[in-house]
C-alpha cells in the first residue's frame, strides 16, 4: 500500500496507492465558538483540497457523531432526570404555605390600614371640633368686649346711671362735659362741648360697630344690641348737634371738627339740617 498524508504538517499514513494528499479532519473547536457563522467558516476552507461532496460527507459524519454523543449523555443521566421529578415532590405544599402566609399578611395590612383610617377620621373630627370651640371662644370674648364697651359708652354719654335709670339727655351739659379740663382750649367757646370728648364717643361707637360686623350681624346677641346701638348713635348726634348750635360762627376750625364727626358717623345730611337751623 502507498503512503497517505495530510496537509498542515500532519503525520503520513499508509492510505492507498494514489499517493495523493488528503485534507486534515475538520476541527471540532471551530464549531464551538459563540459567534460561529457557516458562511464565514466555509470561506476559510477555500484552500482545502477536497470536493464539495466529501465536505458534505464529513459534516454529516460530524453531525452523527454529535447526535450519538448527546444520546449517550442522556442515557448516562437518565436516572438523574427521572429522580429530578421525585425530588420536587412536596413543592406544592411549600407554595401553599407561602400563599397562605401572604394572604394572612395581606389581611393584617388591610386591618392596620382600616385602623389608621379610623384614627385619622377621629383626629380630623377632633381638630374640627377644637377649631369650632376656639371660634366660639373668640366670638364670646368679642361679645363680652362689645358689651363692656357699649356699657362704658352709655355711661360716658350719661345714658345710664349707677341705679340703671336713664337721665334726661336734653338737659344742659354738665361742667365735666365742657372742654374736658381745658382740652381744645384753642376752640375758645365758653359752654361748648369739647370735640375731643365727642370724637372719643364717636370712635368708641365705630369700634363697637366694627366688632358687631366681625361677629356677624345675624348673631342673636348682636341683633339684641341693635336698639342700644341706635340709641347711642342718636345720643352722640344730639351732643354734636347741640355743640354745633352753640358754636360761634367765626370759629371755622371748631365747626370743621364737628362736621368731621358727622362725616365719620355717616350723617352728613344731618349736619346740613343743623346748619340750616342755625341760619334760618
Amino acid at each position: 500500500m502507498s503512503n497517505r498524508f495530510f496537509f498542515e504538517g500532519s503525520d503520513s499514513e499508509n492510505s492507498g496507492e494514489d499517493n495523493l494528499p488528503y485534507p486534515k479532519p475538520l476541527a471540532r473547536s471551530a464549531f464551538l465558538t459563540p459567534e460561529f457563522d457557516p458562511h464565514t467558516y466555509l470561506s476559510t476552507l477555500r484552500n482545502r483540497h477536497q470536493t464539495l461532496e466529501d465536505l458534505r460527507t464529513d459534516l454529516r459524519s460530524r453531525s452523527q457523531e454529535i447526535s450519538k454523543e448527546l444520546l449517550d449523555l442522556v442515557n448516562e443521566n437518565y436516572e438523574d432526570f427521572l429522580s429530578l421529578g421525585s425530588s420536587l415532590r412536596g413543592g406544592d405544599e411549600k407554595i401553599e404555605e407561602v400563599r397562605l402566609g401572604l394572604l394572612g399578611f395581606k389581611r393584617d395590612v388591610e386591618g392596620m390600614k382600616s385602623l389608621v383610617d379610623q384614627r385619622r377620621n377621629e383626629v380630623t373630627a377632633l381638630i374640627d371640633q377644637r377649631k369650632a370651640i376656639r371660634r366660639q371662644m373668640q366670638i364670646g370674648r368679642a361679645l363680652l368686649d362689645l358689651d363692656q364697651r357699649l356699657c362704658g359708652l352709655e355711661q360716658s354719654l350719661m345714658m345710664t346711671t349707677v341705679n340703671g335709670s336713664q337721665p334726661d339727655h336734653a338737659a344742659p351739659a354738665s361742667d365735666d362735659e365742657i372742654s374736658d379740663s381745658g382740652e381744645e382750649s384753642d376752640e375758645g367757646h365758653a359752654g361748648a362741648m369739647s370735640t375731643s370728648r365727642l370724637r372719643k364717643h364717636t370712635q368708641e361707637y365705630l369700634l363697637a360697630q366694627h366688632i358687631m360686623k366681625r361677629v356677624g350681624l345675624n348673631h342673636p346677641f348682636i341683633v339684641r344690641l341693635e336698639a342700644r346701638m341706635t340709641k347711642v348713635k342718636d345720643t352722640i348726634l344730639l351732643d354734636v348737634g347741640n355743640a354745633l348750635k352753640q358754636a360761634g360762627g367765626q370759629d371755622t376750625k371748631y365747626l370743621m371738627k364737628l362736621l368731621a364727626i358727622y362725616r365719620d358717623l355717616g350723617e352728613s345730611q344731618e349736619a346740613s339740617k343743623v346748619l340750616k337751623q342755625r341760619h334760618p
